[in-house]
């Protein structure tokens, strides 16, 4: 072809189009498989988080005091006795975006467990999250304190945890999705409310089926 202007723009044209059409297949090709992946994440860590259990009822969305809509799991085990919960959070105050959690109750309110669902803190630093919040050292260790009987925030702002060395913003951002966590479980947990534990202060009704998570 001949170099002019109006040629140059026509192989721009034709080459973006190009681009555009192989990067809708690529999309098309990997959503499915990313979904797929996304959902197995979930339900491991559904299971993680929580004793083994029978049935688990489909997500409730419960909206929490800063605004986000949160997903609770309620499980429940032979008899249909119920078990606790599982509760998909989220703080946007993450040192470098949000951290996303799953964070398992008991019947009383007491955390099982936790797993990190997506975070992007600093490398060594505030990727520490995903184990840092259940070690047996010092005052660090989350798992069987209660967020209504235990002051769930960094020891530097006079709570009873200790932050990740040199990521305390990270440790914020994990404890407040945590505590967002416990405020959706107990404004649905008939369990909680007759005990006088809750805490929170919005709630979101929801009738749902359950849906059954194979154990392994």
């Amino acid at each position: 072809m001949q170099s002019n202007f109006k040629n140059m723009v026509l192989s721009l044209s034709l080459i973006a189009v190009f681009a555009g059409l192989t990067l809708a297949s690529v999309y098309t090709l990997t959503k499915e498989p990313i979904a797929l992946s996304k959902q197995a994440k979930q339900q491991n860590a559904i299971r993680e988080v929580l004793p083994a259990f029978k049935r688990l009822d489909e997500a409730e969305k419960v909206k929490v005091a800063t605004g986000d809509s949160l997903e609770m799991y309620k499980a429940y085990g032979n008899n249909d006795t119920f078990l606790g919960a599982a509760v998909e959070t989220v703080s946007h105050n993450g040192y470098s975006g949000d951290i996303k959690l799953m964070v398992g109750f008991d019947v009383k309110g007491n955390i099982i467990n936790y797993s990190v669902l997506e975070q992007m803190e600093t490398p060594g630093l505030g990727t520490k999250i995903v184990d840092w919040f259940r070690t047996e050292t010092r005052n660090q260790s989350i798992i069987g304190k209660n967020p209504v009987k235990n002051n769930l925030t960094v020891s530097k702002d006079g709570g009873e945890i200790d932050a990740i060395t040199a990521a305390t913003i990270s440790s914020r951002a994990f404890l407040e999705a945590v505590q967002n966590a416990y405020d959706a479980y107990a404004e649905n947990s008939d369990m909680l409310k007759r005990d006088g534990e809750s805490g929170a202060t919005e709630t979101n009704d929801n009738k749902n089926d359950s849906i059954q998570i194979k154990q392994e």
